[in-house]
Parts: structure tokens; sequence; C-alpha cells
């Protein structure tokens, strides 16, 4: 219903259908419940599950551009979009149907949510103190997650690269992190989630700064490929040290949050991306500030990390 609103435009329809049904009312109302949903069938796997299930964007990044290319090129962008939408009529829905029936019930859920009623600490410190780092960690880390997914192109056309090879930097990009997500996940479930979230923000470091380093095409696409090892496992890890934290019966409003705060990163770290590159008219200041912020990003999650690693010696 959505995609066919949005063919009735370029304006108004294309903005309500695309920002509010398919922005708000449709991803903000499936990305957050479908976290919860998933991480309460899951228990000694969560990580790889978690993993798994938010490697979908990725997966799509890197296989439908070129497929609506060509279809745009065959039949235009508004019935490009009725095809996209009847394939997912067709499919997702009977999907939904069949897949997703009640989670199970813990045994000792209703034990452990009472429990946690009485616990007034998590780490020796306040829950919500806690929290509002964690809520810094996966803002920090996003804001520069997002600089090259969204710059990229742009940056190889600015130093001399075709556009067509930039989109396939993306490319590579997106199916790197898609594949090494499923690695973070597995290491996660051994790891926890806030170790693995202190490597993979020093892995996505490295990577960003290495954007600063080359300008030729073969070492672009290396870097590319890095990056998208660094940056994958950060939500989803995230996102497990939170279900590992906080009692489950929080997980309806916490996970949420810290999915908004992620979605906020993205979107900052996107904008700030342009607007020093319309001040400065080159792209280094703006990794620049991104290899500043996930500095920053690394330090939270070390704070957090090695408070956890006292507690569960003293404990």
């Amino acid at each position: 219903m959505t995609l066919a609103l949005s063919t009735l435009g370029p304006s108004v329809p294309l903005f309500v259908g695309h920002g509010l049904f398919i922005g708000v009312l449709g991803l903000g109302g499936i990305n957050a419940p479908f976290y919860i949903y998933v991480s309460r069938w899951f228990d000694r796997r969560r990580g790889s599950a978690l993993a798994l299930i938010s490697s979908g964007s990725f997966l799509a990044g890197a296989i439908w551009p070129s497929i609506f290319e060509r279809a745009i090129v065959y039949a235009g962008w508004r019935h490009t979009m009725l095809y996209y939408a009847v394939l997912e009529f067709l499919i997702i829905v009977p999907a939904a149907a069949i897949v997703l029936g009640p989670p199970p019930e813990s045994p000792h859920r209703v034990l452990r949510t009472s429990a946690a009623r009485g616990v007034t600490t998590i780490m020796g410190w306040p829950p919500n103190l806690v929290f509002a780092l964690q809520a810094c960690a996966i803002f920090t880390c996003c804001v520069p997650m997002s600089l090259p997914q969204a710059h990229l192109v742009a940056f190889c056309s600015d130093i001399g690269i075709s556009p067509a090879h930039g989109a396939a930097m993306l490319s590579v990009l997106l199916g790197t992190a898609f594949l090494s997500r499923q690695v973070w996940g597995v290491l996660s479930d051994r790891l926890g989630g806030l170790y693995t979230m202190l490597v993979g923000s020093a892995c996505q470091t490295v990577g960003l700064a290495a954007f600063l380093l080359t300008q030729n095409e073969f070492g672009l696409f290396t870097v590319s490929a890095a990056f998208g090892f660094g940056f994958s496992g950060l939500v989803p890890a995230n996102i497990l040290a939170s279900r590992e934290l906080f009692p489950v019966g929080e997980a309806y409003w916490r996970i949420p949050t810290l999915l908004l705060f992620s979605g906020a990163g993205m979107a900052t770290g996107g904008w700030i991306g342009g607007v020093l590159y319309d001040y400065f008219g080159y792209y280094a200041p703006a990794f620049a500030a991104g290899v500043g912020v996930s500095m920053i990003n690394f330090m939270i999650i070390g704070t957090l990390a090695f408070r956890r690693s006292q507690t569960l010696a003293t404990a």
C-alpha cells in the first residue's frame, strides 16, 4: 500500500509514503519489536540470532541496487516500485503468518523479573546510569558508522574515481558487513555483548582512519571491506549487552530506546559529514571527525567493559 502511494508522487505522496508509512510506521514498528521477539527465542546463541536477523539491510544493500537499476531502466521507477510491492506482499505476509508465533515462555522468567525489581544496581552503578552510557555508546558508534555509507560514492567522485566504482565499493562494504556480522554474532556468544562492542569499536576506528591514508582505487576497495568488517557487529552486540545487563521485563522499552539512539547517530553522522564537506570542500575533515567520535565511543565502551570485569572478579 505504501509503495503504491509513493508512486503517485514525486513530492507529497513520496514523502508521506516513504517518510511516514515506511520510515515511522514501517521500520519503526518492525525493527525494535523484531529484536525483542527474536531475543526471547534464544539463550545460548542469542548473539548469533541477533546478528543474523539484523543483517538483512546489508544483504539488501549489496543485492537490490543493481536489480532496481535495471528494472528502472526497463519499466521506470513507478512500475519498479509497484512490482516490488507485489513481491513483498506475496512473500513477506505469508512468511510472517507462518513463522511469527508466540515466543516460548521461559520457566524462570517470572522469578527473574520479580527478583529484578529488588535489584537497585547494575555492575554496582545505578541501572539508568549504565543505560545512559550504553545509549551514548550506540549513538557514538553510529555517527562514524554512517559516514562511509552515506558519503563513499561522493568521496570517490571527489578524488577522481568514477561513481560506478564508488557504488561497487559500497556494495563491497555492505557485503562484507553482512558476512562478518555472522562472525561477530558467534564471537558475542563467547565474549558477551560488552566485550564484543569493545573489539568492534577498535576495529571501526582503525578502519575509518584508513580512509584518510589512501586515495587509490585498490586501496579504497580494501579499506571498504575492512571497515565493513569492523563496524558490523556493534549494534547487535549492544542489543545483546542490554539483554545481558537488564531484566527481560525491561526489554520492551530499553531496546527500542537504544535503536532510537542508533538511528539518531546514523542520521547525525551523515549530516555532519555533508556539513563539514560543504565547509572545507573535501572529505578529510569529515572522516577525521568520525575517527574522533569513534575514539570517544571506544572510551565509553571501555569504561563499561572495565566495570563489568571488576564486578565479575569480585562476584
